[in-house]
């Protein structure tokens, strides 16, 4: 029995040599998508329950640096569209990273965009016009008031100053100050019976109704809450396919313009049209495929101008966009990753969305063709500084000028529309290294002065 049991270790010794010795000869050989036998070990391993060993968990060593070689040439780095974005391929969890950012929202107030952080339980909130730079964060794992487990869904409500988040993994909903970011409701709602909230993860805001409406995912329905003090309203929705019927709903937006709910069914590859009024079926559109107008599970989904839909076709690894009738316009290629959120910035005319574990910027007007927008003298106080202070310089220039110039004809809203399809990072560098001068001879001028007037005073005391 001694004998045997020597022989099968050193049978065993000599196969696990064999094993890395193929696995590291694959790294050397470069080949891609090598079918490495440790990992067919591991898994075997891990189909065995022997999870003690933690083989089947990931991925050996050589097949992580094949797929981060094929990474590098991916479709989004090389989209000339793209203008910038956030994290990094692999996930992280430092401050700027992700891992699995699934929720998207623009304060527009601010110039904020906050992404859930999924898997890292928190919310990252970066500025919109300062090259989307990190400002904070907030909340971290737990199912105490105030943490999160995997938080999705996230919606601005200006006018009770607060966000709200989908706390999917603890079936709740949040809320936290929008100007302070500091903790302030949870609610694990109660609608009807025994039902409480089961991984909601979509909400949106219905001003005109002062309602808040949540994806409640695995009850298959929507909740319609009051804004004022998120009493339950109602609910629409049960487990099916048929026109008002749920598999899944993930995303939801809200189209004000048409008093419409933008619902992404996924199990059912559809996107539903309801009546924000009272929440009756209206249209439908999609089905399971990867041809236009067709799905394989529809995640996020937004509201851009003219009430174009756009949606994140999530297994097809594109973005498809739709006039508000529900008639395909054009996609957006992906690549290898896949889109999960998408948000529309109407001031600035960007279109953000996550794919992987980062968030890409794309101008919208270099994807969906005829993109116009509307000239809003009322936004423009939520205009970058650079912007504000350049047009306040061509107004002050303007009032000394001829009226008869073609300068003095100029109407400041136009300067607005002009100046948003700029981009003037160096100039906005420069108005603040002038101001910053400014500020100094102001502040070594104003402690000339002080000087001064403590000489006098003194002169007048002796």
């Amino acid at each position: 029995m001694r004998e045997g049991g020597a022989v099968l270790c050193s049978f065993i010794d000599w196969f696990l040599l064999l094993l890395v010795a193929r696995c590291l000869l694959a790294c050397l050989l470069g080949v891609s998508r090598v079918s490495c036998l440790v990992c067919e070990r591991a898994s075997y391993l891990h189909l065995l329950d022997l999870s003690s060993l933690e083989l089947g968990s990931s991925l050996c060593r050589c097949e992580r640096e094949i797929e981060l070689e094929e990474m590098e040439d991916d479709t989004l780095d090389r989209d000339a569209r793209i203008k910038l974005s956030i994290g990094t391929k692999l996930p992280g969890h430092a401050d700027g990273q992700f891992y699995f950012p699934y929720g998207l929202v623009l304060d527009h107030r601010r110039g904020l965009l906050l992404v859930s952080d999924c898997n890292n339980h928190r919310v990252q909130v970066f500025s919109w016009d300062d090259g989307f730079s990190f400002v904070s964060k907030f909340g971290k794992e737990g199912n105490q008031p105030g943490k999160l487990q995997y938080p999705y869904g996230m919606a601005i409500d200006h006018d009770h100053d607060r966000i709200l988040v989908t706390d999917s993994g603890n079936h709740r909903v949040q809320s936290w100050s929008l100007s302070e970011q500091s903790f302030l409701s949870c609610a694990r709602f109660l609608a009807c019976g025994d039902v409480w909230f089961f991984n909601p993860r979509g909400i949106t805001i219905d001003k005109h109704h002062h309602r808040i409406i949540i994806a409640d995912t695995h009850n298959n329905r929507l909740v319609f809450l009051s804004s004022i003090d998120l009493s339950f309203l109602f609910e629409i929705g049960k487990p099916g396919s048929q026109p008002g019927e749920f598999d899944c709903p993930s995303g939801i937006a809200i189209d004000d313009d048409r008093h419409r709910i933008i619902v992404t069914d996924g199990g059912n590859d559809r996107v539903q049209v309801l009546s924000s009024i009272d929440g009756s079926f209206l249209f439908e559109f999609g089905s399971l495929g990867n041809q236009p107008c067709q799905f394989k599970r529809p995640y996020g989904v937004c509201i851009a101008n003219q009430g174009r839909i756009i949606v994140a076709d999530f297994n097809n690894n594109r973005l498809q966009s739709f006039t508000h009738e529900g008639h395909h316009i054009s996609s957006f290629d992906c690549g290898t990753e896949k889109p999960f959120a998408v948000a529309f910035d109407e001031h600035r005319g960007l279109i953000a969305f996550t794919a992987g574990h980062r968030v890409h910027v794309i101008g919208a007007n270099q994807w969906l063709a005829d993109t116009k927008f509307v000239w809003r003298p009322d936004l423009h106080r939520y205009a970058p500084s650079w912007m504000k202070q350049v047009i306040l310089t061509m107004t002050m220039i303007r009032s000394v000028v001829d009226e008869c110039s073609a300068m003095s004809m100029i109407p400041n809203e136009l300067l607005f529309e002009i100046f948003s399809h700029l981009e003037a990072p160096e100039l906005e560098v420069s108005l603040d290294d002038q101001h910053q001068s400014e500020t100094a001879t102001i502040t070594s001028s104003s402690c000339d002065r002080s000087r001064t007037t403590t000489k006098k005073k003194k002169c007048t005391m002796m």
